[in-house]
């Protein structure tokens, strides 16, 4: 059996600490500080980075929603059945919600973030001030 040196005992250390920073990477759901499970979503409005980014729930579809939402009912499947539509600048972000509450979109799908505003300022983040394209739904 090999001996315990003191090179093989940093290594084995090196390597545990190197999986556990993997781990808390690899879960960014395990606070539940920032995620809302199963709790209603609020509808927000507003101007980030100067791009206009708007969230509601999709229930509000019947409705004539917010100003530059209306009639976007049209047979799309808003939030992949999440319940909730994100717009930027009026085009439809696809969104969905992971098992853990957190949420990602087709622009930042592999950054899950806290909720759909996070998301849809994640978007424009990554967009770097290109437009977003519509999506086509099917």
């Amino acid at each position: 059996m090999p001996e315990l040196t003191r090179r093989r005992a940093l290594t084995a250390a090196a390597a545990l600490a190197a999986a556990a920073g993997a781990q808390t990477l690899l879960a960014p759901g395990a606070s539940a500080a920032g995620h809302s499970h199963g709790g209603a979503l609020e509808p927000f409005d507003e101007v980030y980075k100067g791009r206009r980014i708007q969230g509601r729930p999709t229930a509000m579809d019947a409705m004539d929603g917010m100003d530059g939402m209306a009639g976007t009912g049209g047979g799309h499947h808003h939030g992949h059945g999440t319940g909730y539509a994100v717009f930027v600048d009026g085009v439809e972000l696809h969104v969905m919600r992971n098992a853990d509450g957190s949420w990602i979109s087709v622009v930042s799908h592999y950054a899950p973030v806290a909720g759909p505003r996070a998301a849809a300022r994640a978007a424009v983040d990554e967009l770097q001030g290109a437009a977003l394209l519509p999506f086509p739904a099917n």
